[in-house]
């Protein structure tokens, strides 16, 4: 008897599936929780004076870098609990799971939104400078920006 592939290719169709399923659940999962801490005590009280400053300036400017550093101790700690910055890791973007990278990229396509002048390629440029990311990666970034 010949080999037929249908059974194989189908039980190949079901695991890359449960694999997707289980990625996207894991995302759900940081969903969730996302920036959940800049509502707890070491963070709120400096974000409630800070973010409305920040939705008035151009992300990456002089002015927006001040604000950030004006946020001293509650920042460090944002990076510190949350692993979607690449602040978090040692080794920066290189450090993070892929569920990591979609998170902080979701963030900053929602952070284009509470700027007037917000613009993910603009995002992408300053982070390409900011974190060191690499040409392919940043082809992915630009890739997905019009995709969801």
């Amino acid at each position: 008897m010949e080999y037929d592939s249908a059974i194989d290719t189908k039980t190949h169709i079901c695991n890359v599936n449960e694999a997707i399923s289980a990625f996207c659940y894991s995302l759900k999962l940081q969903g969730a929780v996302h920036d959940k801490s800049k509502l707890g005590p070491n963070e709120k009280p400096i974000f409630d004076i800070v973010t409305p400053k920040l939705k008035s300036l151009t992300y990456g400017s002089n002015e927006y870098k001040e604000s950030l550093a004006e946020m001293g101790d509650a920042l460090s700690h944002h990076y510190r609990v949350n692993e979607h910055h690449p602040e978090h890791h040692v080794s920066g973007i290189a450090g993070m799971t892929l569920v990591d990278v979609v998170e902080m990229f979701c963030d900053w396509k929602a952070a284009t939104l509470r700027h007037a002048d917000g613009d993910m390629n603009k995002s992408i440029d300053i982070n390409v400078k900011r974190f060191g990311i690499s040409p392919q990666l940043e082809s992915i970034f630009r890739n997905s920006v019009d995709s969801f």
